[in-house]
C-alpha cells in the first residue's frame, strides 16, 4: 500500500478516468479505456492487455492481496485512493474499490473458410452487446465484428461480457458491409437474421461451410444496405403472438446453430 492516498475527486488522474468512462469520443482520443472490479482487471492482466493505472483503495488492497499484486506487477502507475475518490470513478452501485485503465488495442482476425462468426449491425444496448460477447466466447465462436451501435469499450458492456471482450477475436468497423465482403471472398456464407416469416428457417439454413450471421439493432433490425450485402435471411420460427426476439436472444440461438 502506498503512503500517499489519492483524496480529492478533483484530482486530475480521478478525473480522467471519469472522463474516460464517459465518452467514447475520450476512449478513441487517448487510447485507453476502463475497467472496474478485481475480476475483470486481472482478467486484462491475464489476457496481456497493457494496464496503464491501477486506482484502488487499501481496503480492497486488502481483501483481494492475490489479485492486486498481480495487478501491480502488470501496471505502470498505481495509485492508492480513498473509498469516495474511488466511488466517484465507478459506474457500480458497490464497488469492489479497484479500477483500472487499460491499452486500447484491437485483436482483430481474419476471416477463415468454415469459420463461424457474429456481426452485430447497430446495437444500442450496452447489455446486449456484452451478453452477445459472452455467449460468443462460451459457445466458441471464431470472433465476433462490431458495426456501429453501442461502444465494445462501454463500462455497462465490458462488465455484461464478463471479459469475452478482453479475449474473443474482435473486429469494431464502420463499415459492415466491407467486412461482409471479406468474408465472401474467404469462402464464408453471410446470413442476416430478421423477423420474417418468409425468411428461411435457421433450423434449416446451411453452415457447413462455415458462416457470418447478422443481428441488427433492436428496433429496426438490419439495415437495407447490410441486408443487400448478405446472401441469405434467416429466421427463428416464433410461436404464439411475439413479433420478434431481444438482440441478445437472438444472437444466442444463432450462435447455437452455428456451432451445432
Amino acid at each position: 500500500m502506498s503512503d500517499f492516498v489519492i483524496t480529492a475527486k478533483n484530482n486530475p488522474k480521478i478525473k480522467e478516468v471519469r472522463e474516460l468512462s464517459a465518452s467514447a469520443g475520450k476512449r478513441r482520443e487517448k487510447g485507453l479505456f476502463v475497467l472496474e472490479g478485481a475480476r475483470l482487471c486481472c482478467d486484462a492482466a491475464e489476457c496481456g492487455r497493457e494496464i496503464e493505472s491501477v486506482f484502488c483503495t487499501s481496503g480492497c488492497e486488502e481483501k483481494y492481496a492475490g489479485r492486486i499484486e498481480k495487478l501491480k506487477k502488470s501496471c505502470k502507475n498505481f495509485y492508492t485512493v480513498s473509498p469516495a475518490a474511488l466511488k466517484s470513478m465507478s459506474e457500480t452501485v458497490s464497488p469492489q474499490g479497484v479500477v483500472c485503465t487499460v491499452k486500447l488495442t484491437e485483436t482483430g482476425f481474419e476471416f477463415k473458410k468454415g469459420g463461424r462468426y457474429i456481426a452485430l449491425d447497430n446495437v444500442q444496448n450496452p447489455d446486449n452487446l456484452g451478453a452477445v460477447l459472452r455467449t460468443a466466447e462460451a459457445l466458441g465462436i471464431d470472433g465476433a465484428v462490431i458495426s456501429g451501435g453501442c461502444d465494445v469499450y462501454n463500462g455497462k458492456a465490458l462488465r455484461a461480457s464478463m471479459g469475452a471482450t478482453l479475449r474473443l477475436p474482435l473486429i469494431v468497423s464502420g463499415d459492415l458491409c466491407a467486412e461482409i465482403k471479406k468474408a465472401s471472398q474467404a469462402g464464408i456464407a453471410v446470413f442476416a437474421a430478421v423477423p420474417d416469416r418468409d425468411a428461411v428457417s435457421i433450423l434449416e439454413a446451411d453452415f457447413g461451410k462455415g458462416a457470418l450471421c447478422v443481428v441488427g439493432n433492436e428496433g429496426n433490425g438490419v439495415s437495407e444496405k447490410v441486408l443487400e450485402a448478405c446472401n441469405q435471411r434467416l429466421t427463428v420460427r416464433m410461436a404464439g403472438r411475439a413479433e420478434s426476439l431481444n438482440a441478445a436472444a437472438a444472437a444466442a440461438i444463432v450462435m447455437w446453430e452455428l456451432v451445432k
